[in-house]
């Protein structure tokens, strides 16, 4: 006891993959409290209701089943422009904020595939505290000082996903994929430069949290999945959420959404179509096929 407490918000695949690693971590290091606890949106799976689902057999059987978690981790009920979440967090609970993101699939961080992820942390002196807590050998954490620019990542790296999923639903190959990947890249380092109020450099893109989550959001994400399925089936965005995620919610099309009032705010729609192509394409009807009109007449190219 007297070690620093830890909890875990939120028990989708991604909590509950990172409530694995907290758990073992603070289990086997003396300076956190073993106990961590999970705060869960209250659901019944088979009659059963999931936080006694998670308490008596530690397994999250709906978002991430087949993974034990470790006994340590408990459950605690909780309560019934574009604003980074950590902002929020920070202004009702007063407390310092700092994130993680990375090229990190929920699932394969659970099996403990290698990989690597990125903490954002204004405050250096808390991210060596932080990097004992979540790195493992197999889930490798880097700190960099850019929290808003890491999270914003997290972020953007959705609406791209879109665009690529409406590729390969389209029929296109790996080459406009690329194509695809390499102009949302460059529209999230100029939207993170408009947005955010520090200092963003382009190295904390070369960092997991950046060009590497956007591949395999790209490739393996859950955006990219329902986003090939709507330009292939013409099923609305919200019906295909409901009939492919199994509760999982999609981020890409209401990020975009977000994106654009704010482009409109600041007079900036015309220096974005990749980010303005999805908005149109999710949201006022504009065709799928489209979308690639918006690559061939991007600034990029002009």
């Amino acid at each position: 006891m007297g070690g620093k407490k830890v909890c875990v918000v939120g028990s989708g695949n991604w909590g509950s993959a990172i409530a694995k690693i907290a758990g073992s971590n603070t289990a086997r290091l003396g300076s956190f409290e073993s106990q961590v606890n999970m705060w869960v949106l209250e659901e019944e799976v088979g009659g059963r209701r999931l936080t006694d689902i998670i308490n008596t057999e530690h397994e999250n059987v709906k978002y991430l089943p087949g993974h034990k978690l470790p006994p340590n981790v408990g459950v605690d009920e909780g309560p019934d422009g574009l604003r980074l979440i950590s902002d929020i967090i920070h202004e009702k609970l007063g407390i310092e904020m700092n994130v993680l993101m990375g090229a990190n699939i929920a699932n394969e961080v659970a099996e403990e595939k290698f990989c690597e992820t990125t903490i954002g942390c204004k405050n250096m002196k808390h991210g060596q505290m932080l990097k004992d807590l979540m790195q493992t050998p197999n889930f490798r954490v880097s700190v960099v000082q850019e929290a808003d620019t890491v999270e914003i990542c997290g972020a953007l790296k959705n609406v791209v996903a879109v665009g690529a999923g409406f590729c390969d639903g389209l029929g296109y190959g790996d080459n406009t994929k690329a194509a695809v990947i390499r102009l949302g890249l460059m529209e999230m380092i100029g939207f993170a430069k408009l947005f955010c109020k520090g200092p963003v450099t382009s190295s904390t893109f070369l960092e997991s949290c950046g060009v590497a989550d956007l591949i395999t959001t790209c490739y393996g994400g859950r955006n990219r999945k329902v986003a090939e399925a709507f330009a292939k089936t013409g099923k609305s965005i919200e019906q295909l959420e409901k009939e492919m995620l199994n509760g999982q919610k999609l981020q890409g099309p209401q990020t975009s959404a977000e994106l654009h009032r704010i482009l409109k705010s600041k007079n900036a729609v015309e220096k974005f179509p990749l980010f303005t192509a999805v908005y149109r394409i999710c949201y006022e009807g504009k065709p799928v096929t489209d979308f690639i009109a918006c690559l061939q007449n991007h600034p990029e190219h002009m």
